[in-house]
Parts: structure tokens; sequence; C-alpha cells
């Protein structure tokens, strides 16, 4: 679905999981994959050889780097720390405005639920401003998640903390 719609990919570069198989998919449908990884774990992941392109790089910092660089949206498909830890730096960025990309999360079979709930009870405790939650997009499905990309409109929060209140 993504290369019959001109969508390019672009990730961590392994050539295992989940991403390894949406890597796949998305070359034998002739879609654009691009890969960026740290040399560290080229030998672990098996860096995928198969890309329209690998970027090889020396940290995991300039990975994030150049991912965020080469990519127009994050969407995290489920996954554990890492997949976690990379979604909420870009959704940080955002909230920062050093980027106003749209930020989605592939709820598939409700896996991200749970932490859709902490970003609601972030709100209600007041950790989180409403606005900035808009910045999460979810979808079910592929199709959803596309929607929503193309229907995102970037969140502008003028300020962060109002002392006179909480």
């Amino acid at each position: 679905m993504l290369a019959a719609n001109g969508i390019g990919i672009v990730y961590g570069g392994g050539n295992v999981g989940l991403m390894g198989a949406l890597a796949d998919a998305a070359l034998a449908a002739g879609g654009e994959v691009i890969g960026v990884i740290p040399e560290h774990l080229m030998a672990l992941e098996v860096g995928h050889r198969g890309l329209t392109q690998l970027h090889v790089v020396k940290s995991m910092h300039e990975r994030k780097a150049l991912m965020a660089d080469l990519s127009d949206a994050f969407v995290a498909l489920p996954g554990g720390f890492g997949t976690f830890e990379e979604f909420c730096e870009v959704l940080t960025w955002s909230q920062l405005g050093l980027h106003q990309k749209p930020c989605g999360l592939l709820n598939i079979h409700d896996y991200y639920t749970p932490l859709l709930t902490m970003f609601d009870h972030a709100v209600s405790e007041g950790f989180l401003k409403p606005e900035n939650r808009k910045l999460v997009l979810a979808g079910e499905g592929i199709g959803e998640m596309l929607a929503a990309l193309r229907s995102w409109q970037p969140v502008r929060v003028e300020k962060w903390l109002d002392r006179n209140t909480r």
C-alpha cells in the first residue's frame, strides 16, 4: 500500500523483525526504502543489504538525526524500548518546535492503547497540555494512519507553562 501511494520508508536499516519484513514487502512492491544503521549494530541486526540506500553512521544519535532529516513523517509500528524511545524523542522535538512533521502510532490490535491512555492521563494530571496531546496521531490500520497523516496540521503552543495554574 505504501509503494502504491508513492510513499517511501526511512527506518533503522535492519534485516530482522517487523521492520525488516516491512522493508522487504515495500521493496517487493517497488517502493523506496532507506535504512540508517550505526556501525555497532550492523553485525548485531544484520544490516539489510537490499535497500534502495543504506547509510552506516557512527552512533545512535547520528542515526536518529539522519532518519529525522530524511523523513516527512514518523510512524511507530509495534515495538520495544528502542521504538518507544525514538517515537517519544521525535514527538518531543515536535513539541519543542524543532520540526513540524506528523507523529503517529500504528495501533494494531490496540498495541499502543495503554500508551495513548498514559498520554491522556498526563493531560488530566496537568503534565501535558491538551494541544500537545494532539501531536500524537493514532490509527488501527495503515489506511487510517495514512488518512491521519494527510490531514494533520501542525500544533503550536505559545506558552508551555502558566505558573498561576496547578
